[in-house]
């Protein structure tokens, strides 16, 4: 028998086989010799980890959630949108800085980079902490849409054009007490609490 599952198949590896770890790519993020910034998110959620390869395993150096957003900065907003992946970037990113660690090297694991996408606003907030990780300028998100613009705009509109819809949609943001047409002004405030707090600490 020959072809696919000849005697020269080899059964991949389990994480590969789940469809979780690309290892040509991490081989190669490893080779690089810098830590990496893991960026991940699930339903609900967003975190970014300064992880270091080791032989045993990977050892994080710096990880930041969009859990801790809410509970130590007063995050109101949706866990995993682009406001929050600039927000949990930037604190991982501080995070790094203080522990001396200066450059790393993005890994996004198995999602297809898009031009302004959510992984990206994690990589600006790293970038903005002052971490060095090389990218290139055009991948990053416009300013608009790290404040959060283009969610209150659609807010906006559709309260305006379907007020069950907006309540529905929004629901979360209304229960936590935030009128998300305040999503910009909102994300201004809880930036200026972590940049205040890491200077402190």
């Amino acid at each position: 028998m020959t072809g696919k599952f000849g005697p020269r198949y080899k059964v991949p590896f389990r994480r590969r086989r789940e469809g979780k770890t690309n290892y040509r790519k991490r081989r190669a993020l490893i080779i690089s010799g810098l830590p990496r910034a893991v960026v991940r998110f699930s339903l609900r959620n967003s975190w970014v980890q300064i992880v270091e390869a080791k032989l045993e395993g990977d050892h994080v150096l710096v990880s930041a959630h969009s859990k801790e957003l809410a509970r130590d900065y007063g995050w109101k907003g949706y866990g995993r949108n682009t406001p929050a992946l600039y927000l949990v970037g930037l604190l991982a990113g501080l995070k790094a800085v203080k522990k001396g660690i200066k450059k790393a090297i993005l890994d996004i694991g198995l999602r297809t980079p898009t031009k302004g996408g959510r992984v990206f606003a994690a990589l600006k907030g790293l970038v903005d902490a002052g971490l060095e990780v090389p990218h290139s300028e055009e991948i990053l998100p416009s300013e608009e849409r790290i404040r959060g613009e283009h969610i209150a705009a659609y807010a906006k509109m559709l309260e305006e054009t379907d007020p069950a819809r907006y309540q529905r949609q929004f629901s979360k943001y209304l229960e936590k007490g935030l009128d998300p047409k305040d999503l910009p002004k909102h994300f201004d405030e809880v930036k200026q609490r972590i940049l205040e707090a890491m200077s402190r600490g």
